[in-house]
């Protein structure tokens, strides 16, 4: 997959609310991905973690981990109890990866534990089923080894695109994107999508407690909040090879509502975005409440 010239990429801080271009090319060598590290301004010196969650992806963890670049020190797999071959065929591709088993459940849980094991002083996390293309990191360290915090991934600027997302996905991502820059005074361009990098120092400023696919987003605001500077750059996202994706539209795309809306209760709009934060809530207690009153009865 080519990674487009910076030219192409719109880099956010998240305050001042500003577009700040790339200031300089990013090197042949490193668009393709071919140098391993160098310091004086190019790709960042230290150590660099991939953080792949998986749960039963043996017919996709091959794929994934054989085209990770030479730039990566250090592969780390977070298995949510799969019942499937992921970490036989996972270690017969990449011998020299570490493997985390997950104790809890969900992407959120997962990147947690795969956070907490990363030795990296730079973390990358990437999903196991082939629909982000490991040759792209590269592009994601050059911005971290030039005075960015954290880089995520966008589907919906130039250079980028997504040959999975439904429409109904992208309008909810729209509305949803629109309201953060709001609330934010940011100019992102894209919110629901987990391919991101960040300097390791950063860890304990970025909130992962929402258990689900909603950490993404949370990942995201928890750096805004921390004033952290944070550049998106393109990438494209293709259909997953094999199985079927665990993600549901409207019970994760409330659960990201509801993520969004957490921390926001200042002034009139706050006021307002909380009360509708209860009403949700209220809303996805009544739906569970026959549920429990089932399980207590049994």
């Amino acid at each position: 997959m080519t990674i487009h010239h910076p030219d192409d990429v719109v880099v956010t801080p998240p305050r001042p609310p500003e577009r700040v271009p790339a200031s300089a090319p990013v090197p042949r060598d490193v668009v393709a991905g071919e140098l391993h590290k160098f310091s004086d301004g190019g790709l960042p010196a230290g150590p660099v973690s991939l953080i792949v969650p998986t749960k039963n992806e043996a017919a996709n963890i091959a794929f994934v981990l054989e085209q990770v670049p030479p730039c990566v020190d250090e592969i780390v797999l977070v298995d949510g109890h799969s019942t499937d071959a992921t970490i036989v065929t996972a270690r017969s591709a990449r011998p020299d990866i570490r493997v985390v088993h997950q104790e809890g459940t969900g992407k959120g849980d997962a990147l947690r534990a795969g956070f907490l094991a990363a030795k990296g002083d730079i973390v990358v996390m990437i999903d196991a089923d082939g629909s982000m293309a490991p040759q792209e990191i590269p592009h994601y360290l050059y911005f971290l080894g030039n005075g960015y915090d954290f880089v995520k991934g966008s589907r919906f600027m130039g250079g980028g695109g997504s040959r999975d997302i439904t429409w109904l996905r992208r309008t909810g991502n729209r509305a949803l994107l629109g309201m953060v820059n709001h609330l934010h005074h940011v100019l992102l361009t894209d919110l629901c999508y987990g391919y991101v990098a960040f300097h390791r120092r950063y860890l304990d400023y970025l909130d992962l407690s929402r258990p689900g696919f909603e950490v993404e987003t949370q990942l995201t605001l928890s750096a805004l909040r921390a004033g952290l500077r944070i550049a998106e750059v393109p990438s494209w996202e293709m259909p997953r090879r094999h199985g079927v994706s665990n993600l549901k539209t409207f019970r994760d795309g409330s659960r990201v509502l509801r993520t969004v809306l957490r921390d926001v209760d200042s002034g009139m709009s706050g006021r307002v975005l909380q009360g509708l934060r209860r009403q949700l809530h209220a809303t996805r207690s009544d739906e569970l409440a026959p549920q429990v009153r089932s399980e207590v009865a049994t």
